[in-house]
């Protein structure tokens, strides 16, 4: 039996948030059309470390944060910094607002259902037919050199203990045991049990192939040059000087998501955060990694990928640029063996590294649900370093919300109205 036809909906952008909401929607019989501004193949979906992470229940906006920011703000080869300017002041006065305790306890339970639902979707993915995206749901490691965040992130797993997540605090020894092939100059670990990773080029490009045997039509190189409202409904889009009309519209944008709310009278309160990553290939097969993880003190994310690793890390929270910063990537290499002193690599070259831009919210927490002012318009993004773990549990609520059904996530704090 066919599924009735609901009606077109338009989507824009064709990261992780964009084709996870084509993939329900098309599923639940709408027609769909994709509207990306790039090549399908750079977005901030592809380059990323690749985590699933319930132990991510801490948004962005947390106490401390602030106070470390400025100490590595003055270190070239930190991994944070921020460019003052207007936009990134007015955002900053807002991340102090929510850079408190009692932020972090009103967060902690939904972002951790939106993860653990995002996860299941993702098992459920790894058994469709043309999906092989190397899904490993083995934990994630946060490896500590100092007692100091030893102590600190022993705290944070009693935490996650708390709201139901399967996670040890492990010394340096059983650390180790769970890696045999690679050698480990840490104190020790907390394994965070209930998350995972996978290789982010295959998840996509299994995305795009199953939604183009679907039927969803993907525009690239379509840059959304005007939105038409009238009577508090988008009527249409411009791009590439052609009209596209829908019942509904879906705007994700990643962290180009501002500008496209402004060309539609909605104010959404953003900074990029520039990320870099590379891709390494051990030495020797035999002394390769097991577990994703997280090199704590560095702030350097490790994950086994396609027969190689990658390393990532920097948040730079400025305005767009087409630079790459070869001092932030040097910060990770250099930290890299103090960790695993199996891994002594050379700085890649320039057109090796890659980098991209994660949308950060000025209270760390998603953009996901429709806005008040336009009837017809489904918002998602502001996802931070968290896009990836939560793009199917953020399309699925999509397809939800466009469905006019009961929500299954409780999004009632990532309304994309509350900054206005």
């Amino acid at each position: 039996m066919s599924i009735q036809n609901k009606g077109k909906i338009i989507i824009i952008g064709a990261g992780i948030a964009g084709l996870s909401s084509a993939f329900y929607l098309v599923n639940d019989g709408w027609q769909v059309e994709v509207l990306e501004q790039n090549d399908l193949g750079n977005s901030c979906s592809y380059g990323n470390a690749g985590m699933i992470v319930p132990s991510h229940f801490t948004p962005l906006a947390a106490p401390g944060v602030v106070t470390q920011g400025i100490r590595w703000m003055f270190d070239s080869k930190s991994p944070f910094y921020v460019k003052p300017t207007l936009a990134s002041i007015s955002w900053g006065l807002k991340f102090l607002k929510h850079s408190n305790q009692a932020h972090v306890d009103r967060s902690a339970a939904n972002l951790r259902d939106l993860h653990l639902a995002s996860s299941k979707l993702f098992n459920q993915w790894a058994t469709l037919d043309g999906f092989d995206f190397e899904l490993t749901q083995k934990g994630i490691l946060m490896l500590f050199k100092t007692e100091k965040l030893g102590h600190e992130e022993a705290e944070l797993a009693h935490t996650a203990r708390g709201l139901g997540l399967d996670v040890d605090v492990l010394d340096q020894q059983a650390t180790q045991a769970l890696e045999p092939n690679a050698e480990l100059d840490v104190l020790g670990a907390v394994h965070y049990k209930c998350d995972g990773h996978l290789y982010p080029q295959k998840l996509m490009a299994n995305l795009i192939q199953y939604l183009q045997n679907k039927g969803v039509v993907i525009h690239t190189r379509h840059t959304v040059s005007e939105i038409e409202v009238a009577n508090h409904q988008v009527k249409a889009l411009v791009a590439n000087d052609k009209k596209f009309a829908a019942d509904k519209f879906v705007m994700t944008g990643g962290s180009w998501l501002p500008q496209l709310a402004k060309k539609a009278g909605l104010r959404v309160s953003l900074m990029p955060g520039k990320g870099y990553s590379f891709m390494h290939t051990p030495v020797d097969d035999s002394r390769g990694l097991i577990h994703s993880a997280l090199l704590l003190e560095a702030r350097v994310a490790v994950t086994p990928m396609n027969g190689q690793i990658r390393f990532g890390g920097t948040m730079e929270l400025a305005p767009f640029n087409n630079k790459v910063n070869i001092n932030r990537v040097e910060g990770i290499v250099r930290a890299v063996p103090d960790y695993l002193p199996d891994f002594k690599m050379d700085i890649p070259k320039v057109k090796n590294i890659w980098y991209g831009y994660r949308p950060c919210s000025p209270d760390g927490l998603p953009y996901l649900g429709a806005t008040k002012k336009l009837d017809n318009l489904i918002i998602a993004g502001g996802t931070g370093m968290m896009g990836l773990s939560l793009g199917p549990i953020v399309g699925h609520t999509v397809a939800e919300i466009a469905n006019e059904q009961k929500i299954s996530v409780n999004i009632s704090q990532y309304s994309p109205d509350r900054f206005q």
